[in-house]
C-alpha cells in the first residue's frame, strides 16, 4: 500500500478544507494517508511522498502554521532525494504575490533534493469557488507518478 504524508499551512482553514478532502479521496482509493495541520520536521522525515496544501498568508508567505516546519527545513541538514512531492496553493490573483507560498514550499524542498513529480496546481479563490474539485481534478496528475 503507497503511502502519502499531506501537510497544510492554512489561515483561514481553506487549504485544511482541500487537505481533509484529499485525505478521503486517497484513503478511499486504498492509499495510507496522513495528515498534519501543525506538520514538523520531524512528521515529514522519512516520507516517501508529500502533497503539500498550502494558502499564501500576508505579503507572500507562508502561513504562519507552517512557516517553523520550513524554518526548520532551511536550518536542517537532511536529505529529502528519495521524497516525492507535489503543491497545491490557494490564494487571490487580486495580489501581485499570487501563490507565492507554492514557490516557497518548491523551492524549499528541492533545496532539500526532493523531486516535484507534477506542476502544481495554483487555485485562484477569486473565480474558482469549488476548491476540493479542483484539488481531485489535480489529484492523479500526482498519484500517477509514484
Amino acid at each position: 500500500m503507497t503511502s502519502i504524508c499531506i501537510i497544510t499551512g492554512s489561515t483561514l482553514g481553506g487549504a485544511e478544507y482541500v487537505a481533509d478532502h484529499l485525505n478521503d479521496v486517497l484513503s478511499s482509493q486504498g492509499f495510507e494517508v496522513e495528515l498534519f495541520n501543525q506538520a514538523t520536521l520531524a512528521d515529514i522525515e522519512g516520507k516517501s511522498n508529500l502533497i503539500v496544501v498550502t494558502s499564501t498568508h500576508g505579503a507572500g508567505e507562508l502561513p504562519d502554521n507552517i512557516q517553523p516546519l520550513f524554518n526548520d527545513l532551511a536550518a536542517s541538514t537532511a536529505d529529502f532525494s528519495a521524497m516525492k512531492f507535489g503543491v497545491i496553493g490557494l490564494g487571490s490573483s487580486d495580489y501581485d504575490t499570487f501563490c507565492n507560498a507554492v514557490n516557497i514550499v518548491e523551492n524549499a524542498l528541492k533545496a532539500k533534493g526532493a523531486n516535484q513529480v507534477c506542476e502544481s496546481l495554483r487555485i485562484d479563490v477569486v473565480n474558482n469557488f469549488d476548491h476540493d474539485a479542483s484539488a481531485e481534478e489535480w489529484l492523479p496528475n500526482f498519484v500517477e507518478k509514484l
